[in-house]
């Protein structure tokens, strides 16, 4: 990264906020990673619950199939540390497939309960006659402000690939939405959570501007008083 895209990102000193990227072997978890330490975060991928306990924040990405995601989810016990982290006001962020799991269950394949963190189901994306799954760069409208967001205009383009959306049964965990035939909802809020359905780590400057906000939320948490 160009020390313009970096001050562009607005990154300064955000090198003590650790973040891990829970690995539980669905996503492309080095771009997330290598994105992250590009705008001054220390990241690390694991599933250590010590090294998770550790972090500053907690990243829950995903690629692939809902119910094989939250099969290996359960195995490997982070289903109760995700839970345990955001009991103790750590920043959890959900990505992609990540973002779906935070809600109660999907309809994809068979079916499967998720973390219930939030309320809705996941669901087909209703795309009209346009092509599926979605890929590409849609513009995000934003509902609402939010530290997430600091930088980041409305409309700003990010990178999607998805074939399913979630359903958020509360209007207000929704923090912002695009258009893919139907208007769904691409990133929720309830402080310490978040999640996108888009991509950060591919979404170009508005992207690292993302995940440098999401730096500076879990360095602000964790700060002396």
């Amino acid at each position: 990264m160009s020390a313009a895209d970096r001050a562009a990102t607005g990154r300064e000193a955000e090198e003590a906020a650790r973040i891990v990227i829970l690995d539980y072997g669905m996503g492309n978890l080095r771009s997330v990673e290598k994105a992250l330490e590009s705008v001054g975060a220390s990241a690390e991928r694991t599933y250590d619950p010590e090294r998770v306990r550790a972090a500053d924040g907690v990243i829950l990405p995903g690629v692939g199939a809902f119910p094989r995601a939250m099969d290996r989810v359960h195995e490997l016990g982070l289903d109760a540390l995700v839970g345990e982290r955001l009991d103790e006001g750590v920043p959890v962020l959900g990505i992609c497939l990540g973002l779906q799991l935070l809600f109660e269950r999907s309809v994809e394949n068979d079916g499967a309960e998720g973390l219930g963190l939030l309320a809705g189901k996941v669901e087909p994306l209703d795309a009209g006659e346009l092509k599926v799954p979605h890929i590409g760069w849609s513009p995000v409208r934003w509902e609402r402000p939010s530290a997430l967001l600091e930088g980041i205009g409305d409309e700003t383009p990010f990178y999607f690939v998805h074939s399913f959306t979630p359903r958020p049964a509360n209007d207000g965990d929704v923090l912002g939405t695009a258009a893919y035939g139907e208007r769904f909802a691409c990133a929720v809020e309830r402080p310490p959570l978040y999640g996108v359905q888009f991509h950060p780590e591919k979404s170009s400057i508005a992207g690292l501007r993302l995940l440098t906000n999401f730096t500076r939320i879990c360095a602000a948490v964790t700060a002396p008083a």
